[in-house]
C-alpha cells in the first residue's frame, strides 16, 4: 500500500501515513518544515521502507514515538535507532513487559525484523513532547495495553490515538492484560475532552474526528454509553 496523506496538521508540520507490515499498522512520518527534523511514530516493520521515506521528503529523524508496546507497533523502533541514533520515547512503563517480548511475538506473526525494545525515556500523563519548538501532549490511556498513550498536537487538532480508538471501533481487549472498561474510560475521560474537531490517526484503517466517533461510534458514542 502507498503511503497516505493527512491534511496538514499546523502550517509548520507535515505528515505522512505509512501503513506497514501484513497487519497494515499506520506509521506516521510526521516533520517540521523549518526544521526539517521528523519523528517516526509508531514504525512497525519494514525499515528500509520507513527510512527511504524520510530521506524521499529529506527528513532528519531526531525520535521514534511510541503509543504501545505490541509488536506491530514498536518493531522497528530499535533499527530506526541504530540506524540514526535517535531516542526511543514512550510508551509508559507498564509496557516493557510486551516491548520484551517483540522477537518472540514476531516469531509467531511472521514479522521477523522485530526487535525488542527499551526506550530511553518513558511517558507519563500530562508530559509534553516536541519537534521543532512544537509541543505535543501526552495522555495515558490504559485499556487495550496498560502503558498505551495517546500524543495529540491541540493547535493543530491532531492525535496519534494507536489501537485506543478506531473509526467505528476501539482497540482489542482480549489480549494479556487488556481491560475493557479501562478502555472505555480512557476515551472519555482522557480523549474526549480534548474537543470534537481533534483528527486522530489510528493504529490501523482511514482517519476520523473524535466528534465523529461520539456521534456513531457503536463502541463509545454518546447515544452508547448515555
Amino acid at each position: 500500500m502507498t503511503e497516505q496523506t493527512s491534511p496538514t496538521p499546523e502550517p509548520k508540520l507535515e505528515i505522512r501515513i505509512i501503513p506497514v507490515t501484513p497487519l497494515q499498522q499506520n506509521t506516521s512520518l510526521i516533520w517540521h518544515r523549518e526544521t526539517m527534523e521528523g519523528v517516526f511514530i509508531d514504525p512497525g516493520g519494514e525499515i528500509d521502507r520507513l527510512m527511504a521515506a524520510a530521506d524521499q521528503f529529506g527528513v532528519k529523524i531526531v525520535a521514534v514515538w511510541l503509543t504501545h508496546g505490541h509488536l506491530d507497533h514498536a518493531g522497528a523502533a530499535t533499527a530506526v535507532k541504530e540506524r540514526t541514533g535517535c531516542p526511543i520515547i514512550g510508551p509508559h512503563k507498564d509496557d516493557q513487559w510486551l516491548l520484551d517480548e517483540i522477537e518472540a511475538q514476531g516469531a509467531k506473526y511472521g514479522i521477523a525484523d522485530g526487535k525488542n525494545v527499551q526506550p530511553d525515556r518513558y511517558l507519563e500523563e500530562g508530559d509534553t513532547l516536541t519537534l521543532g519548538g512544537e509541543t505535543f501532549g501526552v495522555t495515558h490511556c490504559p485499556g487495550h495495553t496498560p502503558g498505551h498513550v495517546v500524543i495529540y498536537h491541540q493547535p493543530g487538532q491532531l492525535a496519534f490515538v494507536g489501537d485506543v480508538l478506531f473509526r467505528g471501533s476501539i482497540g482489542r481487549t482480549d489480549f494479556p492484560r487488556g481491560n475493557h472498561q479501562q478502555l472505555i474510560d480512557s476515551i472519555v475521560q482522557n480523549l474526549w475532552p480534548l474537543g470534537d474537531g481533534m483528527r486522530f490517526v489510528p493504529g490501523h484503517g482511514p482517519m476520523s474526528t473524535f466528534g465523529q466517533e461520539r456521534k456513531d461510534n457503536p463502541f463509545v458514542g454518546d447515544a452508547v454509553l448515555g
